[in-house]
């Protein structure tokens, strides 16, 4: 057990890395990191001295270097629209795109596992059809399109809920299932798939056959097995939660973090981008490896 983790935690820190080259390599998309960073109109004399005093005129090794030994001391940069170190500002954005993450996750898992399973247990039928088709919708519908619609049924037509921002639970509402309908859509499909796989083999039968009751068969039983494909894609789609808010945020006008890279983005604030995507990496790495733990509770050939 202790090998298996150390060895995914060994995969995670190789991820890292890689995502620690992408994030150098940000500033020198287009050649000179100076001319990118500073305005248009800088003169040569200042853009000399920026390009000194940032480290950009020394070798690239020797730039990773530096960059690496700041990044592990949470160090990306100041922002340059907001004048501040840009770790502290994404991480005083984390705990409001944290709850959105968790309510949209709330939202995908109590309509996806009933779903799922009666669609499961009623294949063939008026309410497979009715749940096969509801997924699909929730897969196919653009967020951006989905977050429009929910704001003009819900929040201008009915006036049920607010436009935007954080005035308590009511303005969660229609972010959250923004967020989380895809994700629902997801893990409904999936596991109806998985559930009709495992209900279909020899010891479910068996269990059936001895008598045991149908609602023991299917949570002692099958949903165990039904479980492990699902929690895999629970496991990814927790980090597009984190990563995909970016639209349903801007939209409206919520602050986290995928706000602040929307703003970053067009303002062309490179090391508020650094510090946005070293920590959306490092939360998906530590998320995978949660996962991976899970999978030994599920099933322990994994171990192997």
């Amino acid at each position: 057990m202790f090998q298996y983790i150390l060895q995914r935690l060994l995969q995670g820190i190789v991820v890292l890395i890689g995502v620690s080259l992408v994030v150098f390599f940000l500033v020198h998309l287009t050649g000179d990191p100076a001319a990118m960073l500073l305005p248009l109109n800088t003169p040569e004399e200042d853009v000399i001295l920026f390009r000194n005093k940032m480290g950009f005129d020394r070798p690239l090794p020797v730039q990773y270097g530096l960059f690496i030994s700041r990044a592990l001391q949470g160090d990306f940069g100041f922002s340059y629209r907001h004048r501040t170190a840009a770790m502290p500002l994404v991480l005083d954005r984390l705990p409001a795109t944290l709850k959105l993450t968790a309510i949209a996750f709330g939202f995908a898992l109590v309509f996806a596992v009933p779903t799922g399973v009666l669609a499961a247990l009623r294949r063939n039928t008026f309410l497979d059809s009715v749940a096969r088709t509801l997924t699909l919708l929730g897969q196919a519908v653009p967020g951006f399109w989905l977050a429009i619609m929910l704001i003009l049924v819900f929040a201008v037509r009915l006036r049920w809920f607010p436009v935007s921002g954080t005035g308590g639970w009511k303005s969660m509402v229609l972010p959250g299932i923004t967020v989380g309908s895809f994700m629902m859509a997801t893990i409904a499909r999936l596991l109806r798939s998985s559930l009709l796989e495992v209900l279909g083999e020899n010891y479910i039968r068996t269990a059936h056959a001895k008598g045991l009751k149908r609602s023991h068969v299917l949570i002692g039983h099958a949903m165990q097995n039904a479980a492990i494909p699902v929690v895999t894609v629970i496991g990814l789609q927790i980090t597009f939660l984190i990563g995909g808010s970016i639209i349903a945020e801007a939209i409206f006008a919520y602050p986290g973090i995928g706000r602040l890279a929307f703003q970053a983005i067009a303002t062309r604030d490179i090391p508020v981008i650094q510090a946005y995507v070293a920590l959306v990496a490092t939360i998906t790495v530590l998320i995978n490896l949660i996962v991976d733990v899970t999978y030994t509770w599920l099933d322990p050939r994994v171990r192997l």
